[in-house]
């Protein structure tokens, strides 16, 4: 099913409902869909043809929308940009995609056209209503997604409408998505969690969706409040944030909300088990990846395991595999290999890491008797110390379940004896010494676990989706 098809529930079958609010305005799908034809007839005037790429760096706004769905109708390739990003970073994205045009409000000196969202509205006003036709397929690339590039230089994952499709059918039907929900959406719509579950959800459900520009925690509590979402998808950091929202407001909020989604980086048992005492609901964490949208996935209905992402999606096939490729035993450790129709083929410039048509993630994790997942890392974090193999997520979450420790992270140290240590970044909830924390490590955690040395930080290097950047630690 092609993006088009999938959305015209919403912007054809419900055109005279109100789909989105944004900074004040209501818009009906009707009017999200004028809007949109209108700007793909401009972008048509330009010369564009189906496969050519427009690069995006805007925040969360009506025109990122227009954009996104202009590109999804002609066939063109929508490429957004990390509105955090700076210039090196803007210019490796640019030089890797080569777009035709790039949509931006900021100063950047590049060698393509430019165009601001002022001058697209303005030329776009002046288009015709209809929506111009095009031919192409569900397997035609709609997204080049740029990976957070936490290690190195990100990678552009090449996403299909059928990959767009099959994951928001699957989270439509696996977390109960219908018209009757409000959907707050604060998520960055350059990042996959935002566009691919939060954009597209919306459209393929028809709910009224009220988006945010960015997520402001001195201001979350009331935009909970004026709106009364019934669905909210965030990441750890927003909810540990929301943990500052004052009893009365929160138990308000969690009384209205049917669901809480998290992802995009882990959430700890411990904030899990603070935000349902605070909140009465209990968070729904998932798994997925740019390369492959979503994976696995706490039931709607059932147990929502703390520290666990749930259990494979429908559609989508998880195998955990050890180092010589023999399938991890139950609470053995193992890389997740992924296939289904939401997972990607390849890179823009590059092949990506297959075994027998599964996509290797990287991600280690282990698997229950009854099949939930837990996460205890990227392959590329295990440490290795005296030949002991260490998953820094073990130590991280044992340290945030301790009461002067907000956040936590365990990194690797070049040793000449053990070959790497355990190190610890942590962010205490006021300055003190770290003698006792040791202590408590040394008491539940095995000789080699425990951290050399524990050093206090004011706040971890994150990127915008809130996954903690340990290169720089």
């Amino acid at each position: 099913m092609t993006l088009p098809e999938l959305f015209d529930r919403s912007l054809v079958a419900r055109k005279d409902v109100i789909g989105l609010e944004f900074q004040g305005q209501a818009f009906t799908f009707g009017e999200i869909d004028a809007r949109s034809n209108r700007l793909a007839n401009l972008l048509i005037t330009w010369g564009l043809k189906p496969g050519d790429r427009i690069c995006v760096y805007l925040p969360n706004s009506i025109e990122t929308v227009d954009l996104f769905l202009a590109c999804a109708k002609l066939g063109l390739v929508f490429v957004p940009i990390n509105i955090l990003y700076r210039d090196r970073e803007i210019f490796h994205i640019l030089s890797d995609a080569e777009p035709f045009a790039f949509i931006s409000d900021a100063k950047i000196d590049v060698s393509l056209p430019i165009w601001t969202r002022a001058e697209l509205t303005r030329e776009a006003e002046k288009m015709p209503i209809t929506r111009p036709a095009a031919s192409f397929d569900d397997q035609h690339a709609a997204g080049v997604i740029y990976t957070s590039g936490t290690t190195g230089a990100s990678k552009g994952a090449v996403l299909s409408h059928g990959n767009f499709s099959a994951n928001a059918v699957a989270l439509l039907d696996a977390w109960q998505i219908t018209d009757a929900d409000r959907f707050l959406l604060a998520l960055p719509l350059f990042h996959i969690h935002g566009l691919g579950n939060g954009l597209c959800c919306w459209l393929a459900s028809g709910c009224r969706m009220r988006l945010l520009e960015r997520f402001e925690h001195r201001k979350a509590s009331g935009e909970f409040l004026d709106f009364a979402p019934t669905l909210f998808f965030g990441v750890p950091t927003m909810y540990i944030r929301m943990l500052d929202f004052d009893a009365d407001p929160a138990r308000q909020i969690g009384s209205r909300m049917r669901l809480f989604v998290s992802g995009s980086a882990p959430l700890s048992a411990h904030v899990f088990e603070q935000f349902r005492e605070k909140f009465a609901s209990a968070i729904l964490e998932r798994y997925g990846m740019s390369e492959t949208f979503m994976i696995t996935s706490n039931p709607y209905i059932g147990e929502r395991r703390p520290g666990t992402v749930g259990l494979p999606l429908p559609g989508v096939t998880v195998e955990l595999l050890k180092p010589d490729g023999q399938p991890a035993a139950p609470s053995e450790t193992g890389e997740i290999h992924v296939k289904g129709p939401s997972v990607f083929r390849r890179y823009w410039r590059g092949q990506a890491s297959f075994a027998r048509e599964f996509f290797r993630t990287g991600d280690i994790a282990t698997r229950s008797e009854d099949g939930y997942y837990t996460l205890c890392g990227r392959q590329s974090d295990l440490i290795i110390s005296g030949g002991f193999n260490i998953y820094p997520r073990e130590i991280e979450d044992f340290l945030q379940e301790q009461q002067e420790v907000t956040e936590a992270a365990v990194v690797g140290r070049v040793d000449p004896v053990r070959g790497e240590i355990p190190v610890a970044y942590v962010v205490l909830r006021k300055p003190g010494d770290t003698t006792e924390l040791e202590r408590r490590c040394r008491e539940n955690l095995a000789s080699f676990k425990v951290p050399r040395q524990f050093i206090p930080i004011e706040k971890l290097p994150r990127n915008a989706m809130g996954k903690i950047q340990k290169h720089l630690l």
